[in-house]
């Protein structure tokens, strides 16, 4: 086996130093499993019966116990995008949608369609990112 040349070698480390930057960049946040949860959306663990709570958009979800963070988690706003799912074709991966958290997935009035998840998303929001007959489907986010 012929022995390579050091100009070589560094040629070689740094093309796996750009490759690696460039993975890397394409990941913009958390990986985390979301489920969908569907009307009646009140009374939640955030703002109770409170109507403004829920955006326009109906872009919306309730936080599960990894970014519930006793209650902190409250009107913050992710950035989410569906990566996979068990069956393909179920995500839209060119769609990423910006959801408000307005209540927690574990006390929420309509249960999840998983238990679990690290996010639970409105019937709309779910359905923007995914076909909204899945029950689950793993998804990248973000806090803004």
């Amino acid at each position: 086996m012929p022995q390579m040349q050091p100009m070589a070698v560094s040629q070689i480390l740094l093309r796996l130093l750009i490759i690696s930057t460039a993975l890397t960049s394409l990941s913009y946040g958390d990986v985390g499993t979301a489920a969908r949860y569907s009307p009646p959306y009140t009374p939640t663990a955030c703002y109770g019966n409170d109507p403004s709570q829920f955006p326009s958009s109906n872009l919306f979800g309730a936080a599960g116990d990894g970014i519930w963070d006793n209650g902190a988690a409250c009107g913050r706003q992710y950035l989410v995008r569906c990566i996979s799912a068990t069956v393909a074709g179920t995500c839209n991966p060119s769609q990423t949608i910006q959801v408000r958290i307005v209540d927690r997935a574990a006390t929420s009035g309509s249960r999840p369609s998983r238990e679990g998840a690290t996010i639970v998303l409105s019937t709309t929001a779910f359905g923007s990112i995914a076909n909204p007959s899945a029950t689950s489907i793993n998804v990248e986010f973000q806090q803004v």
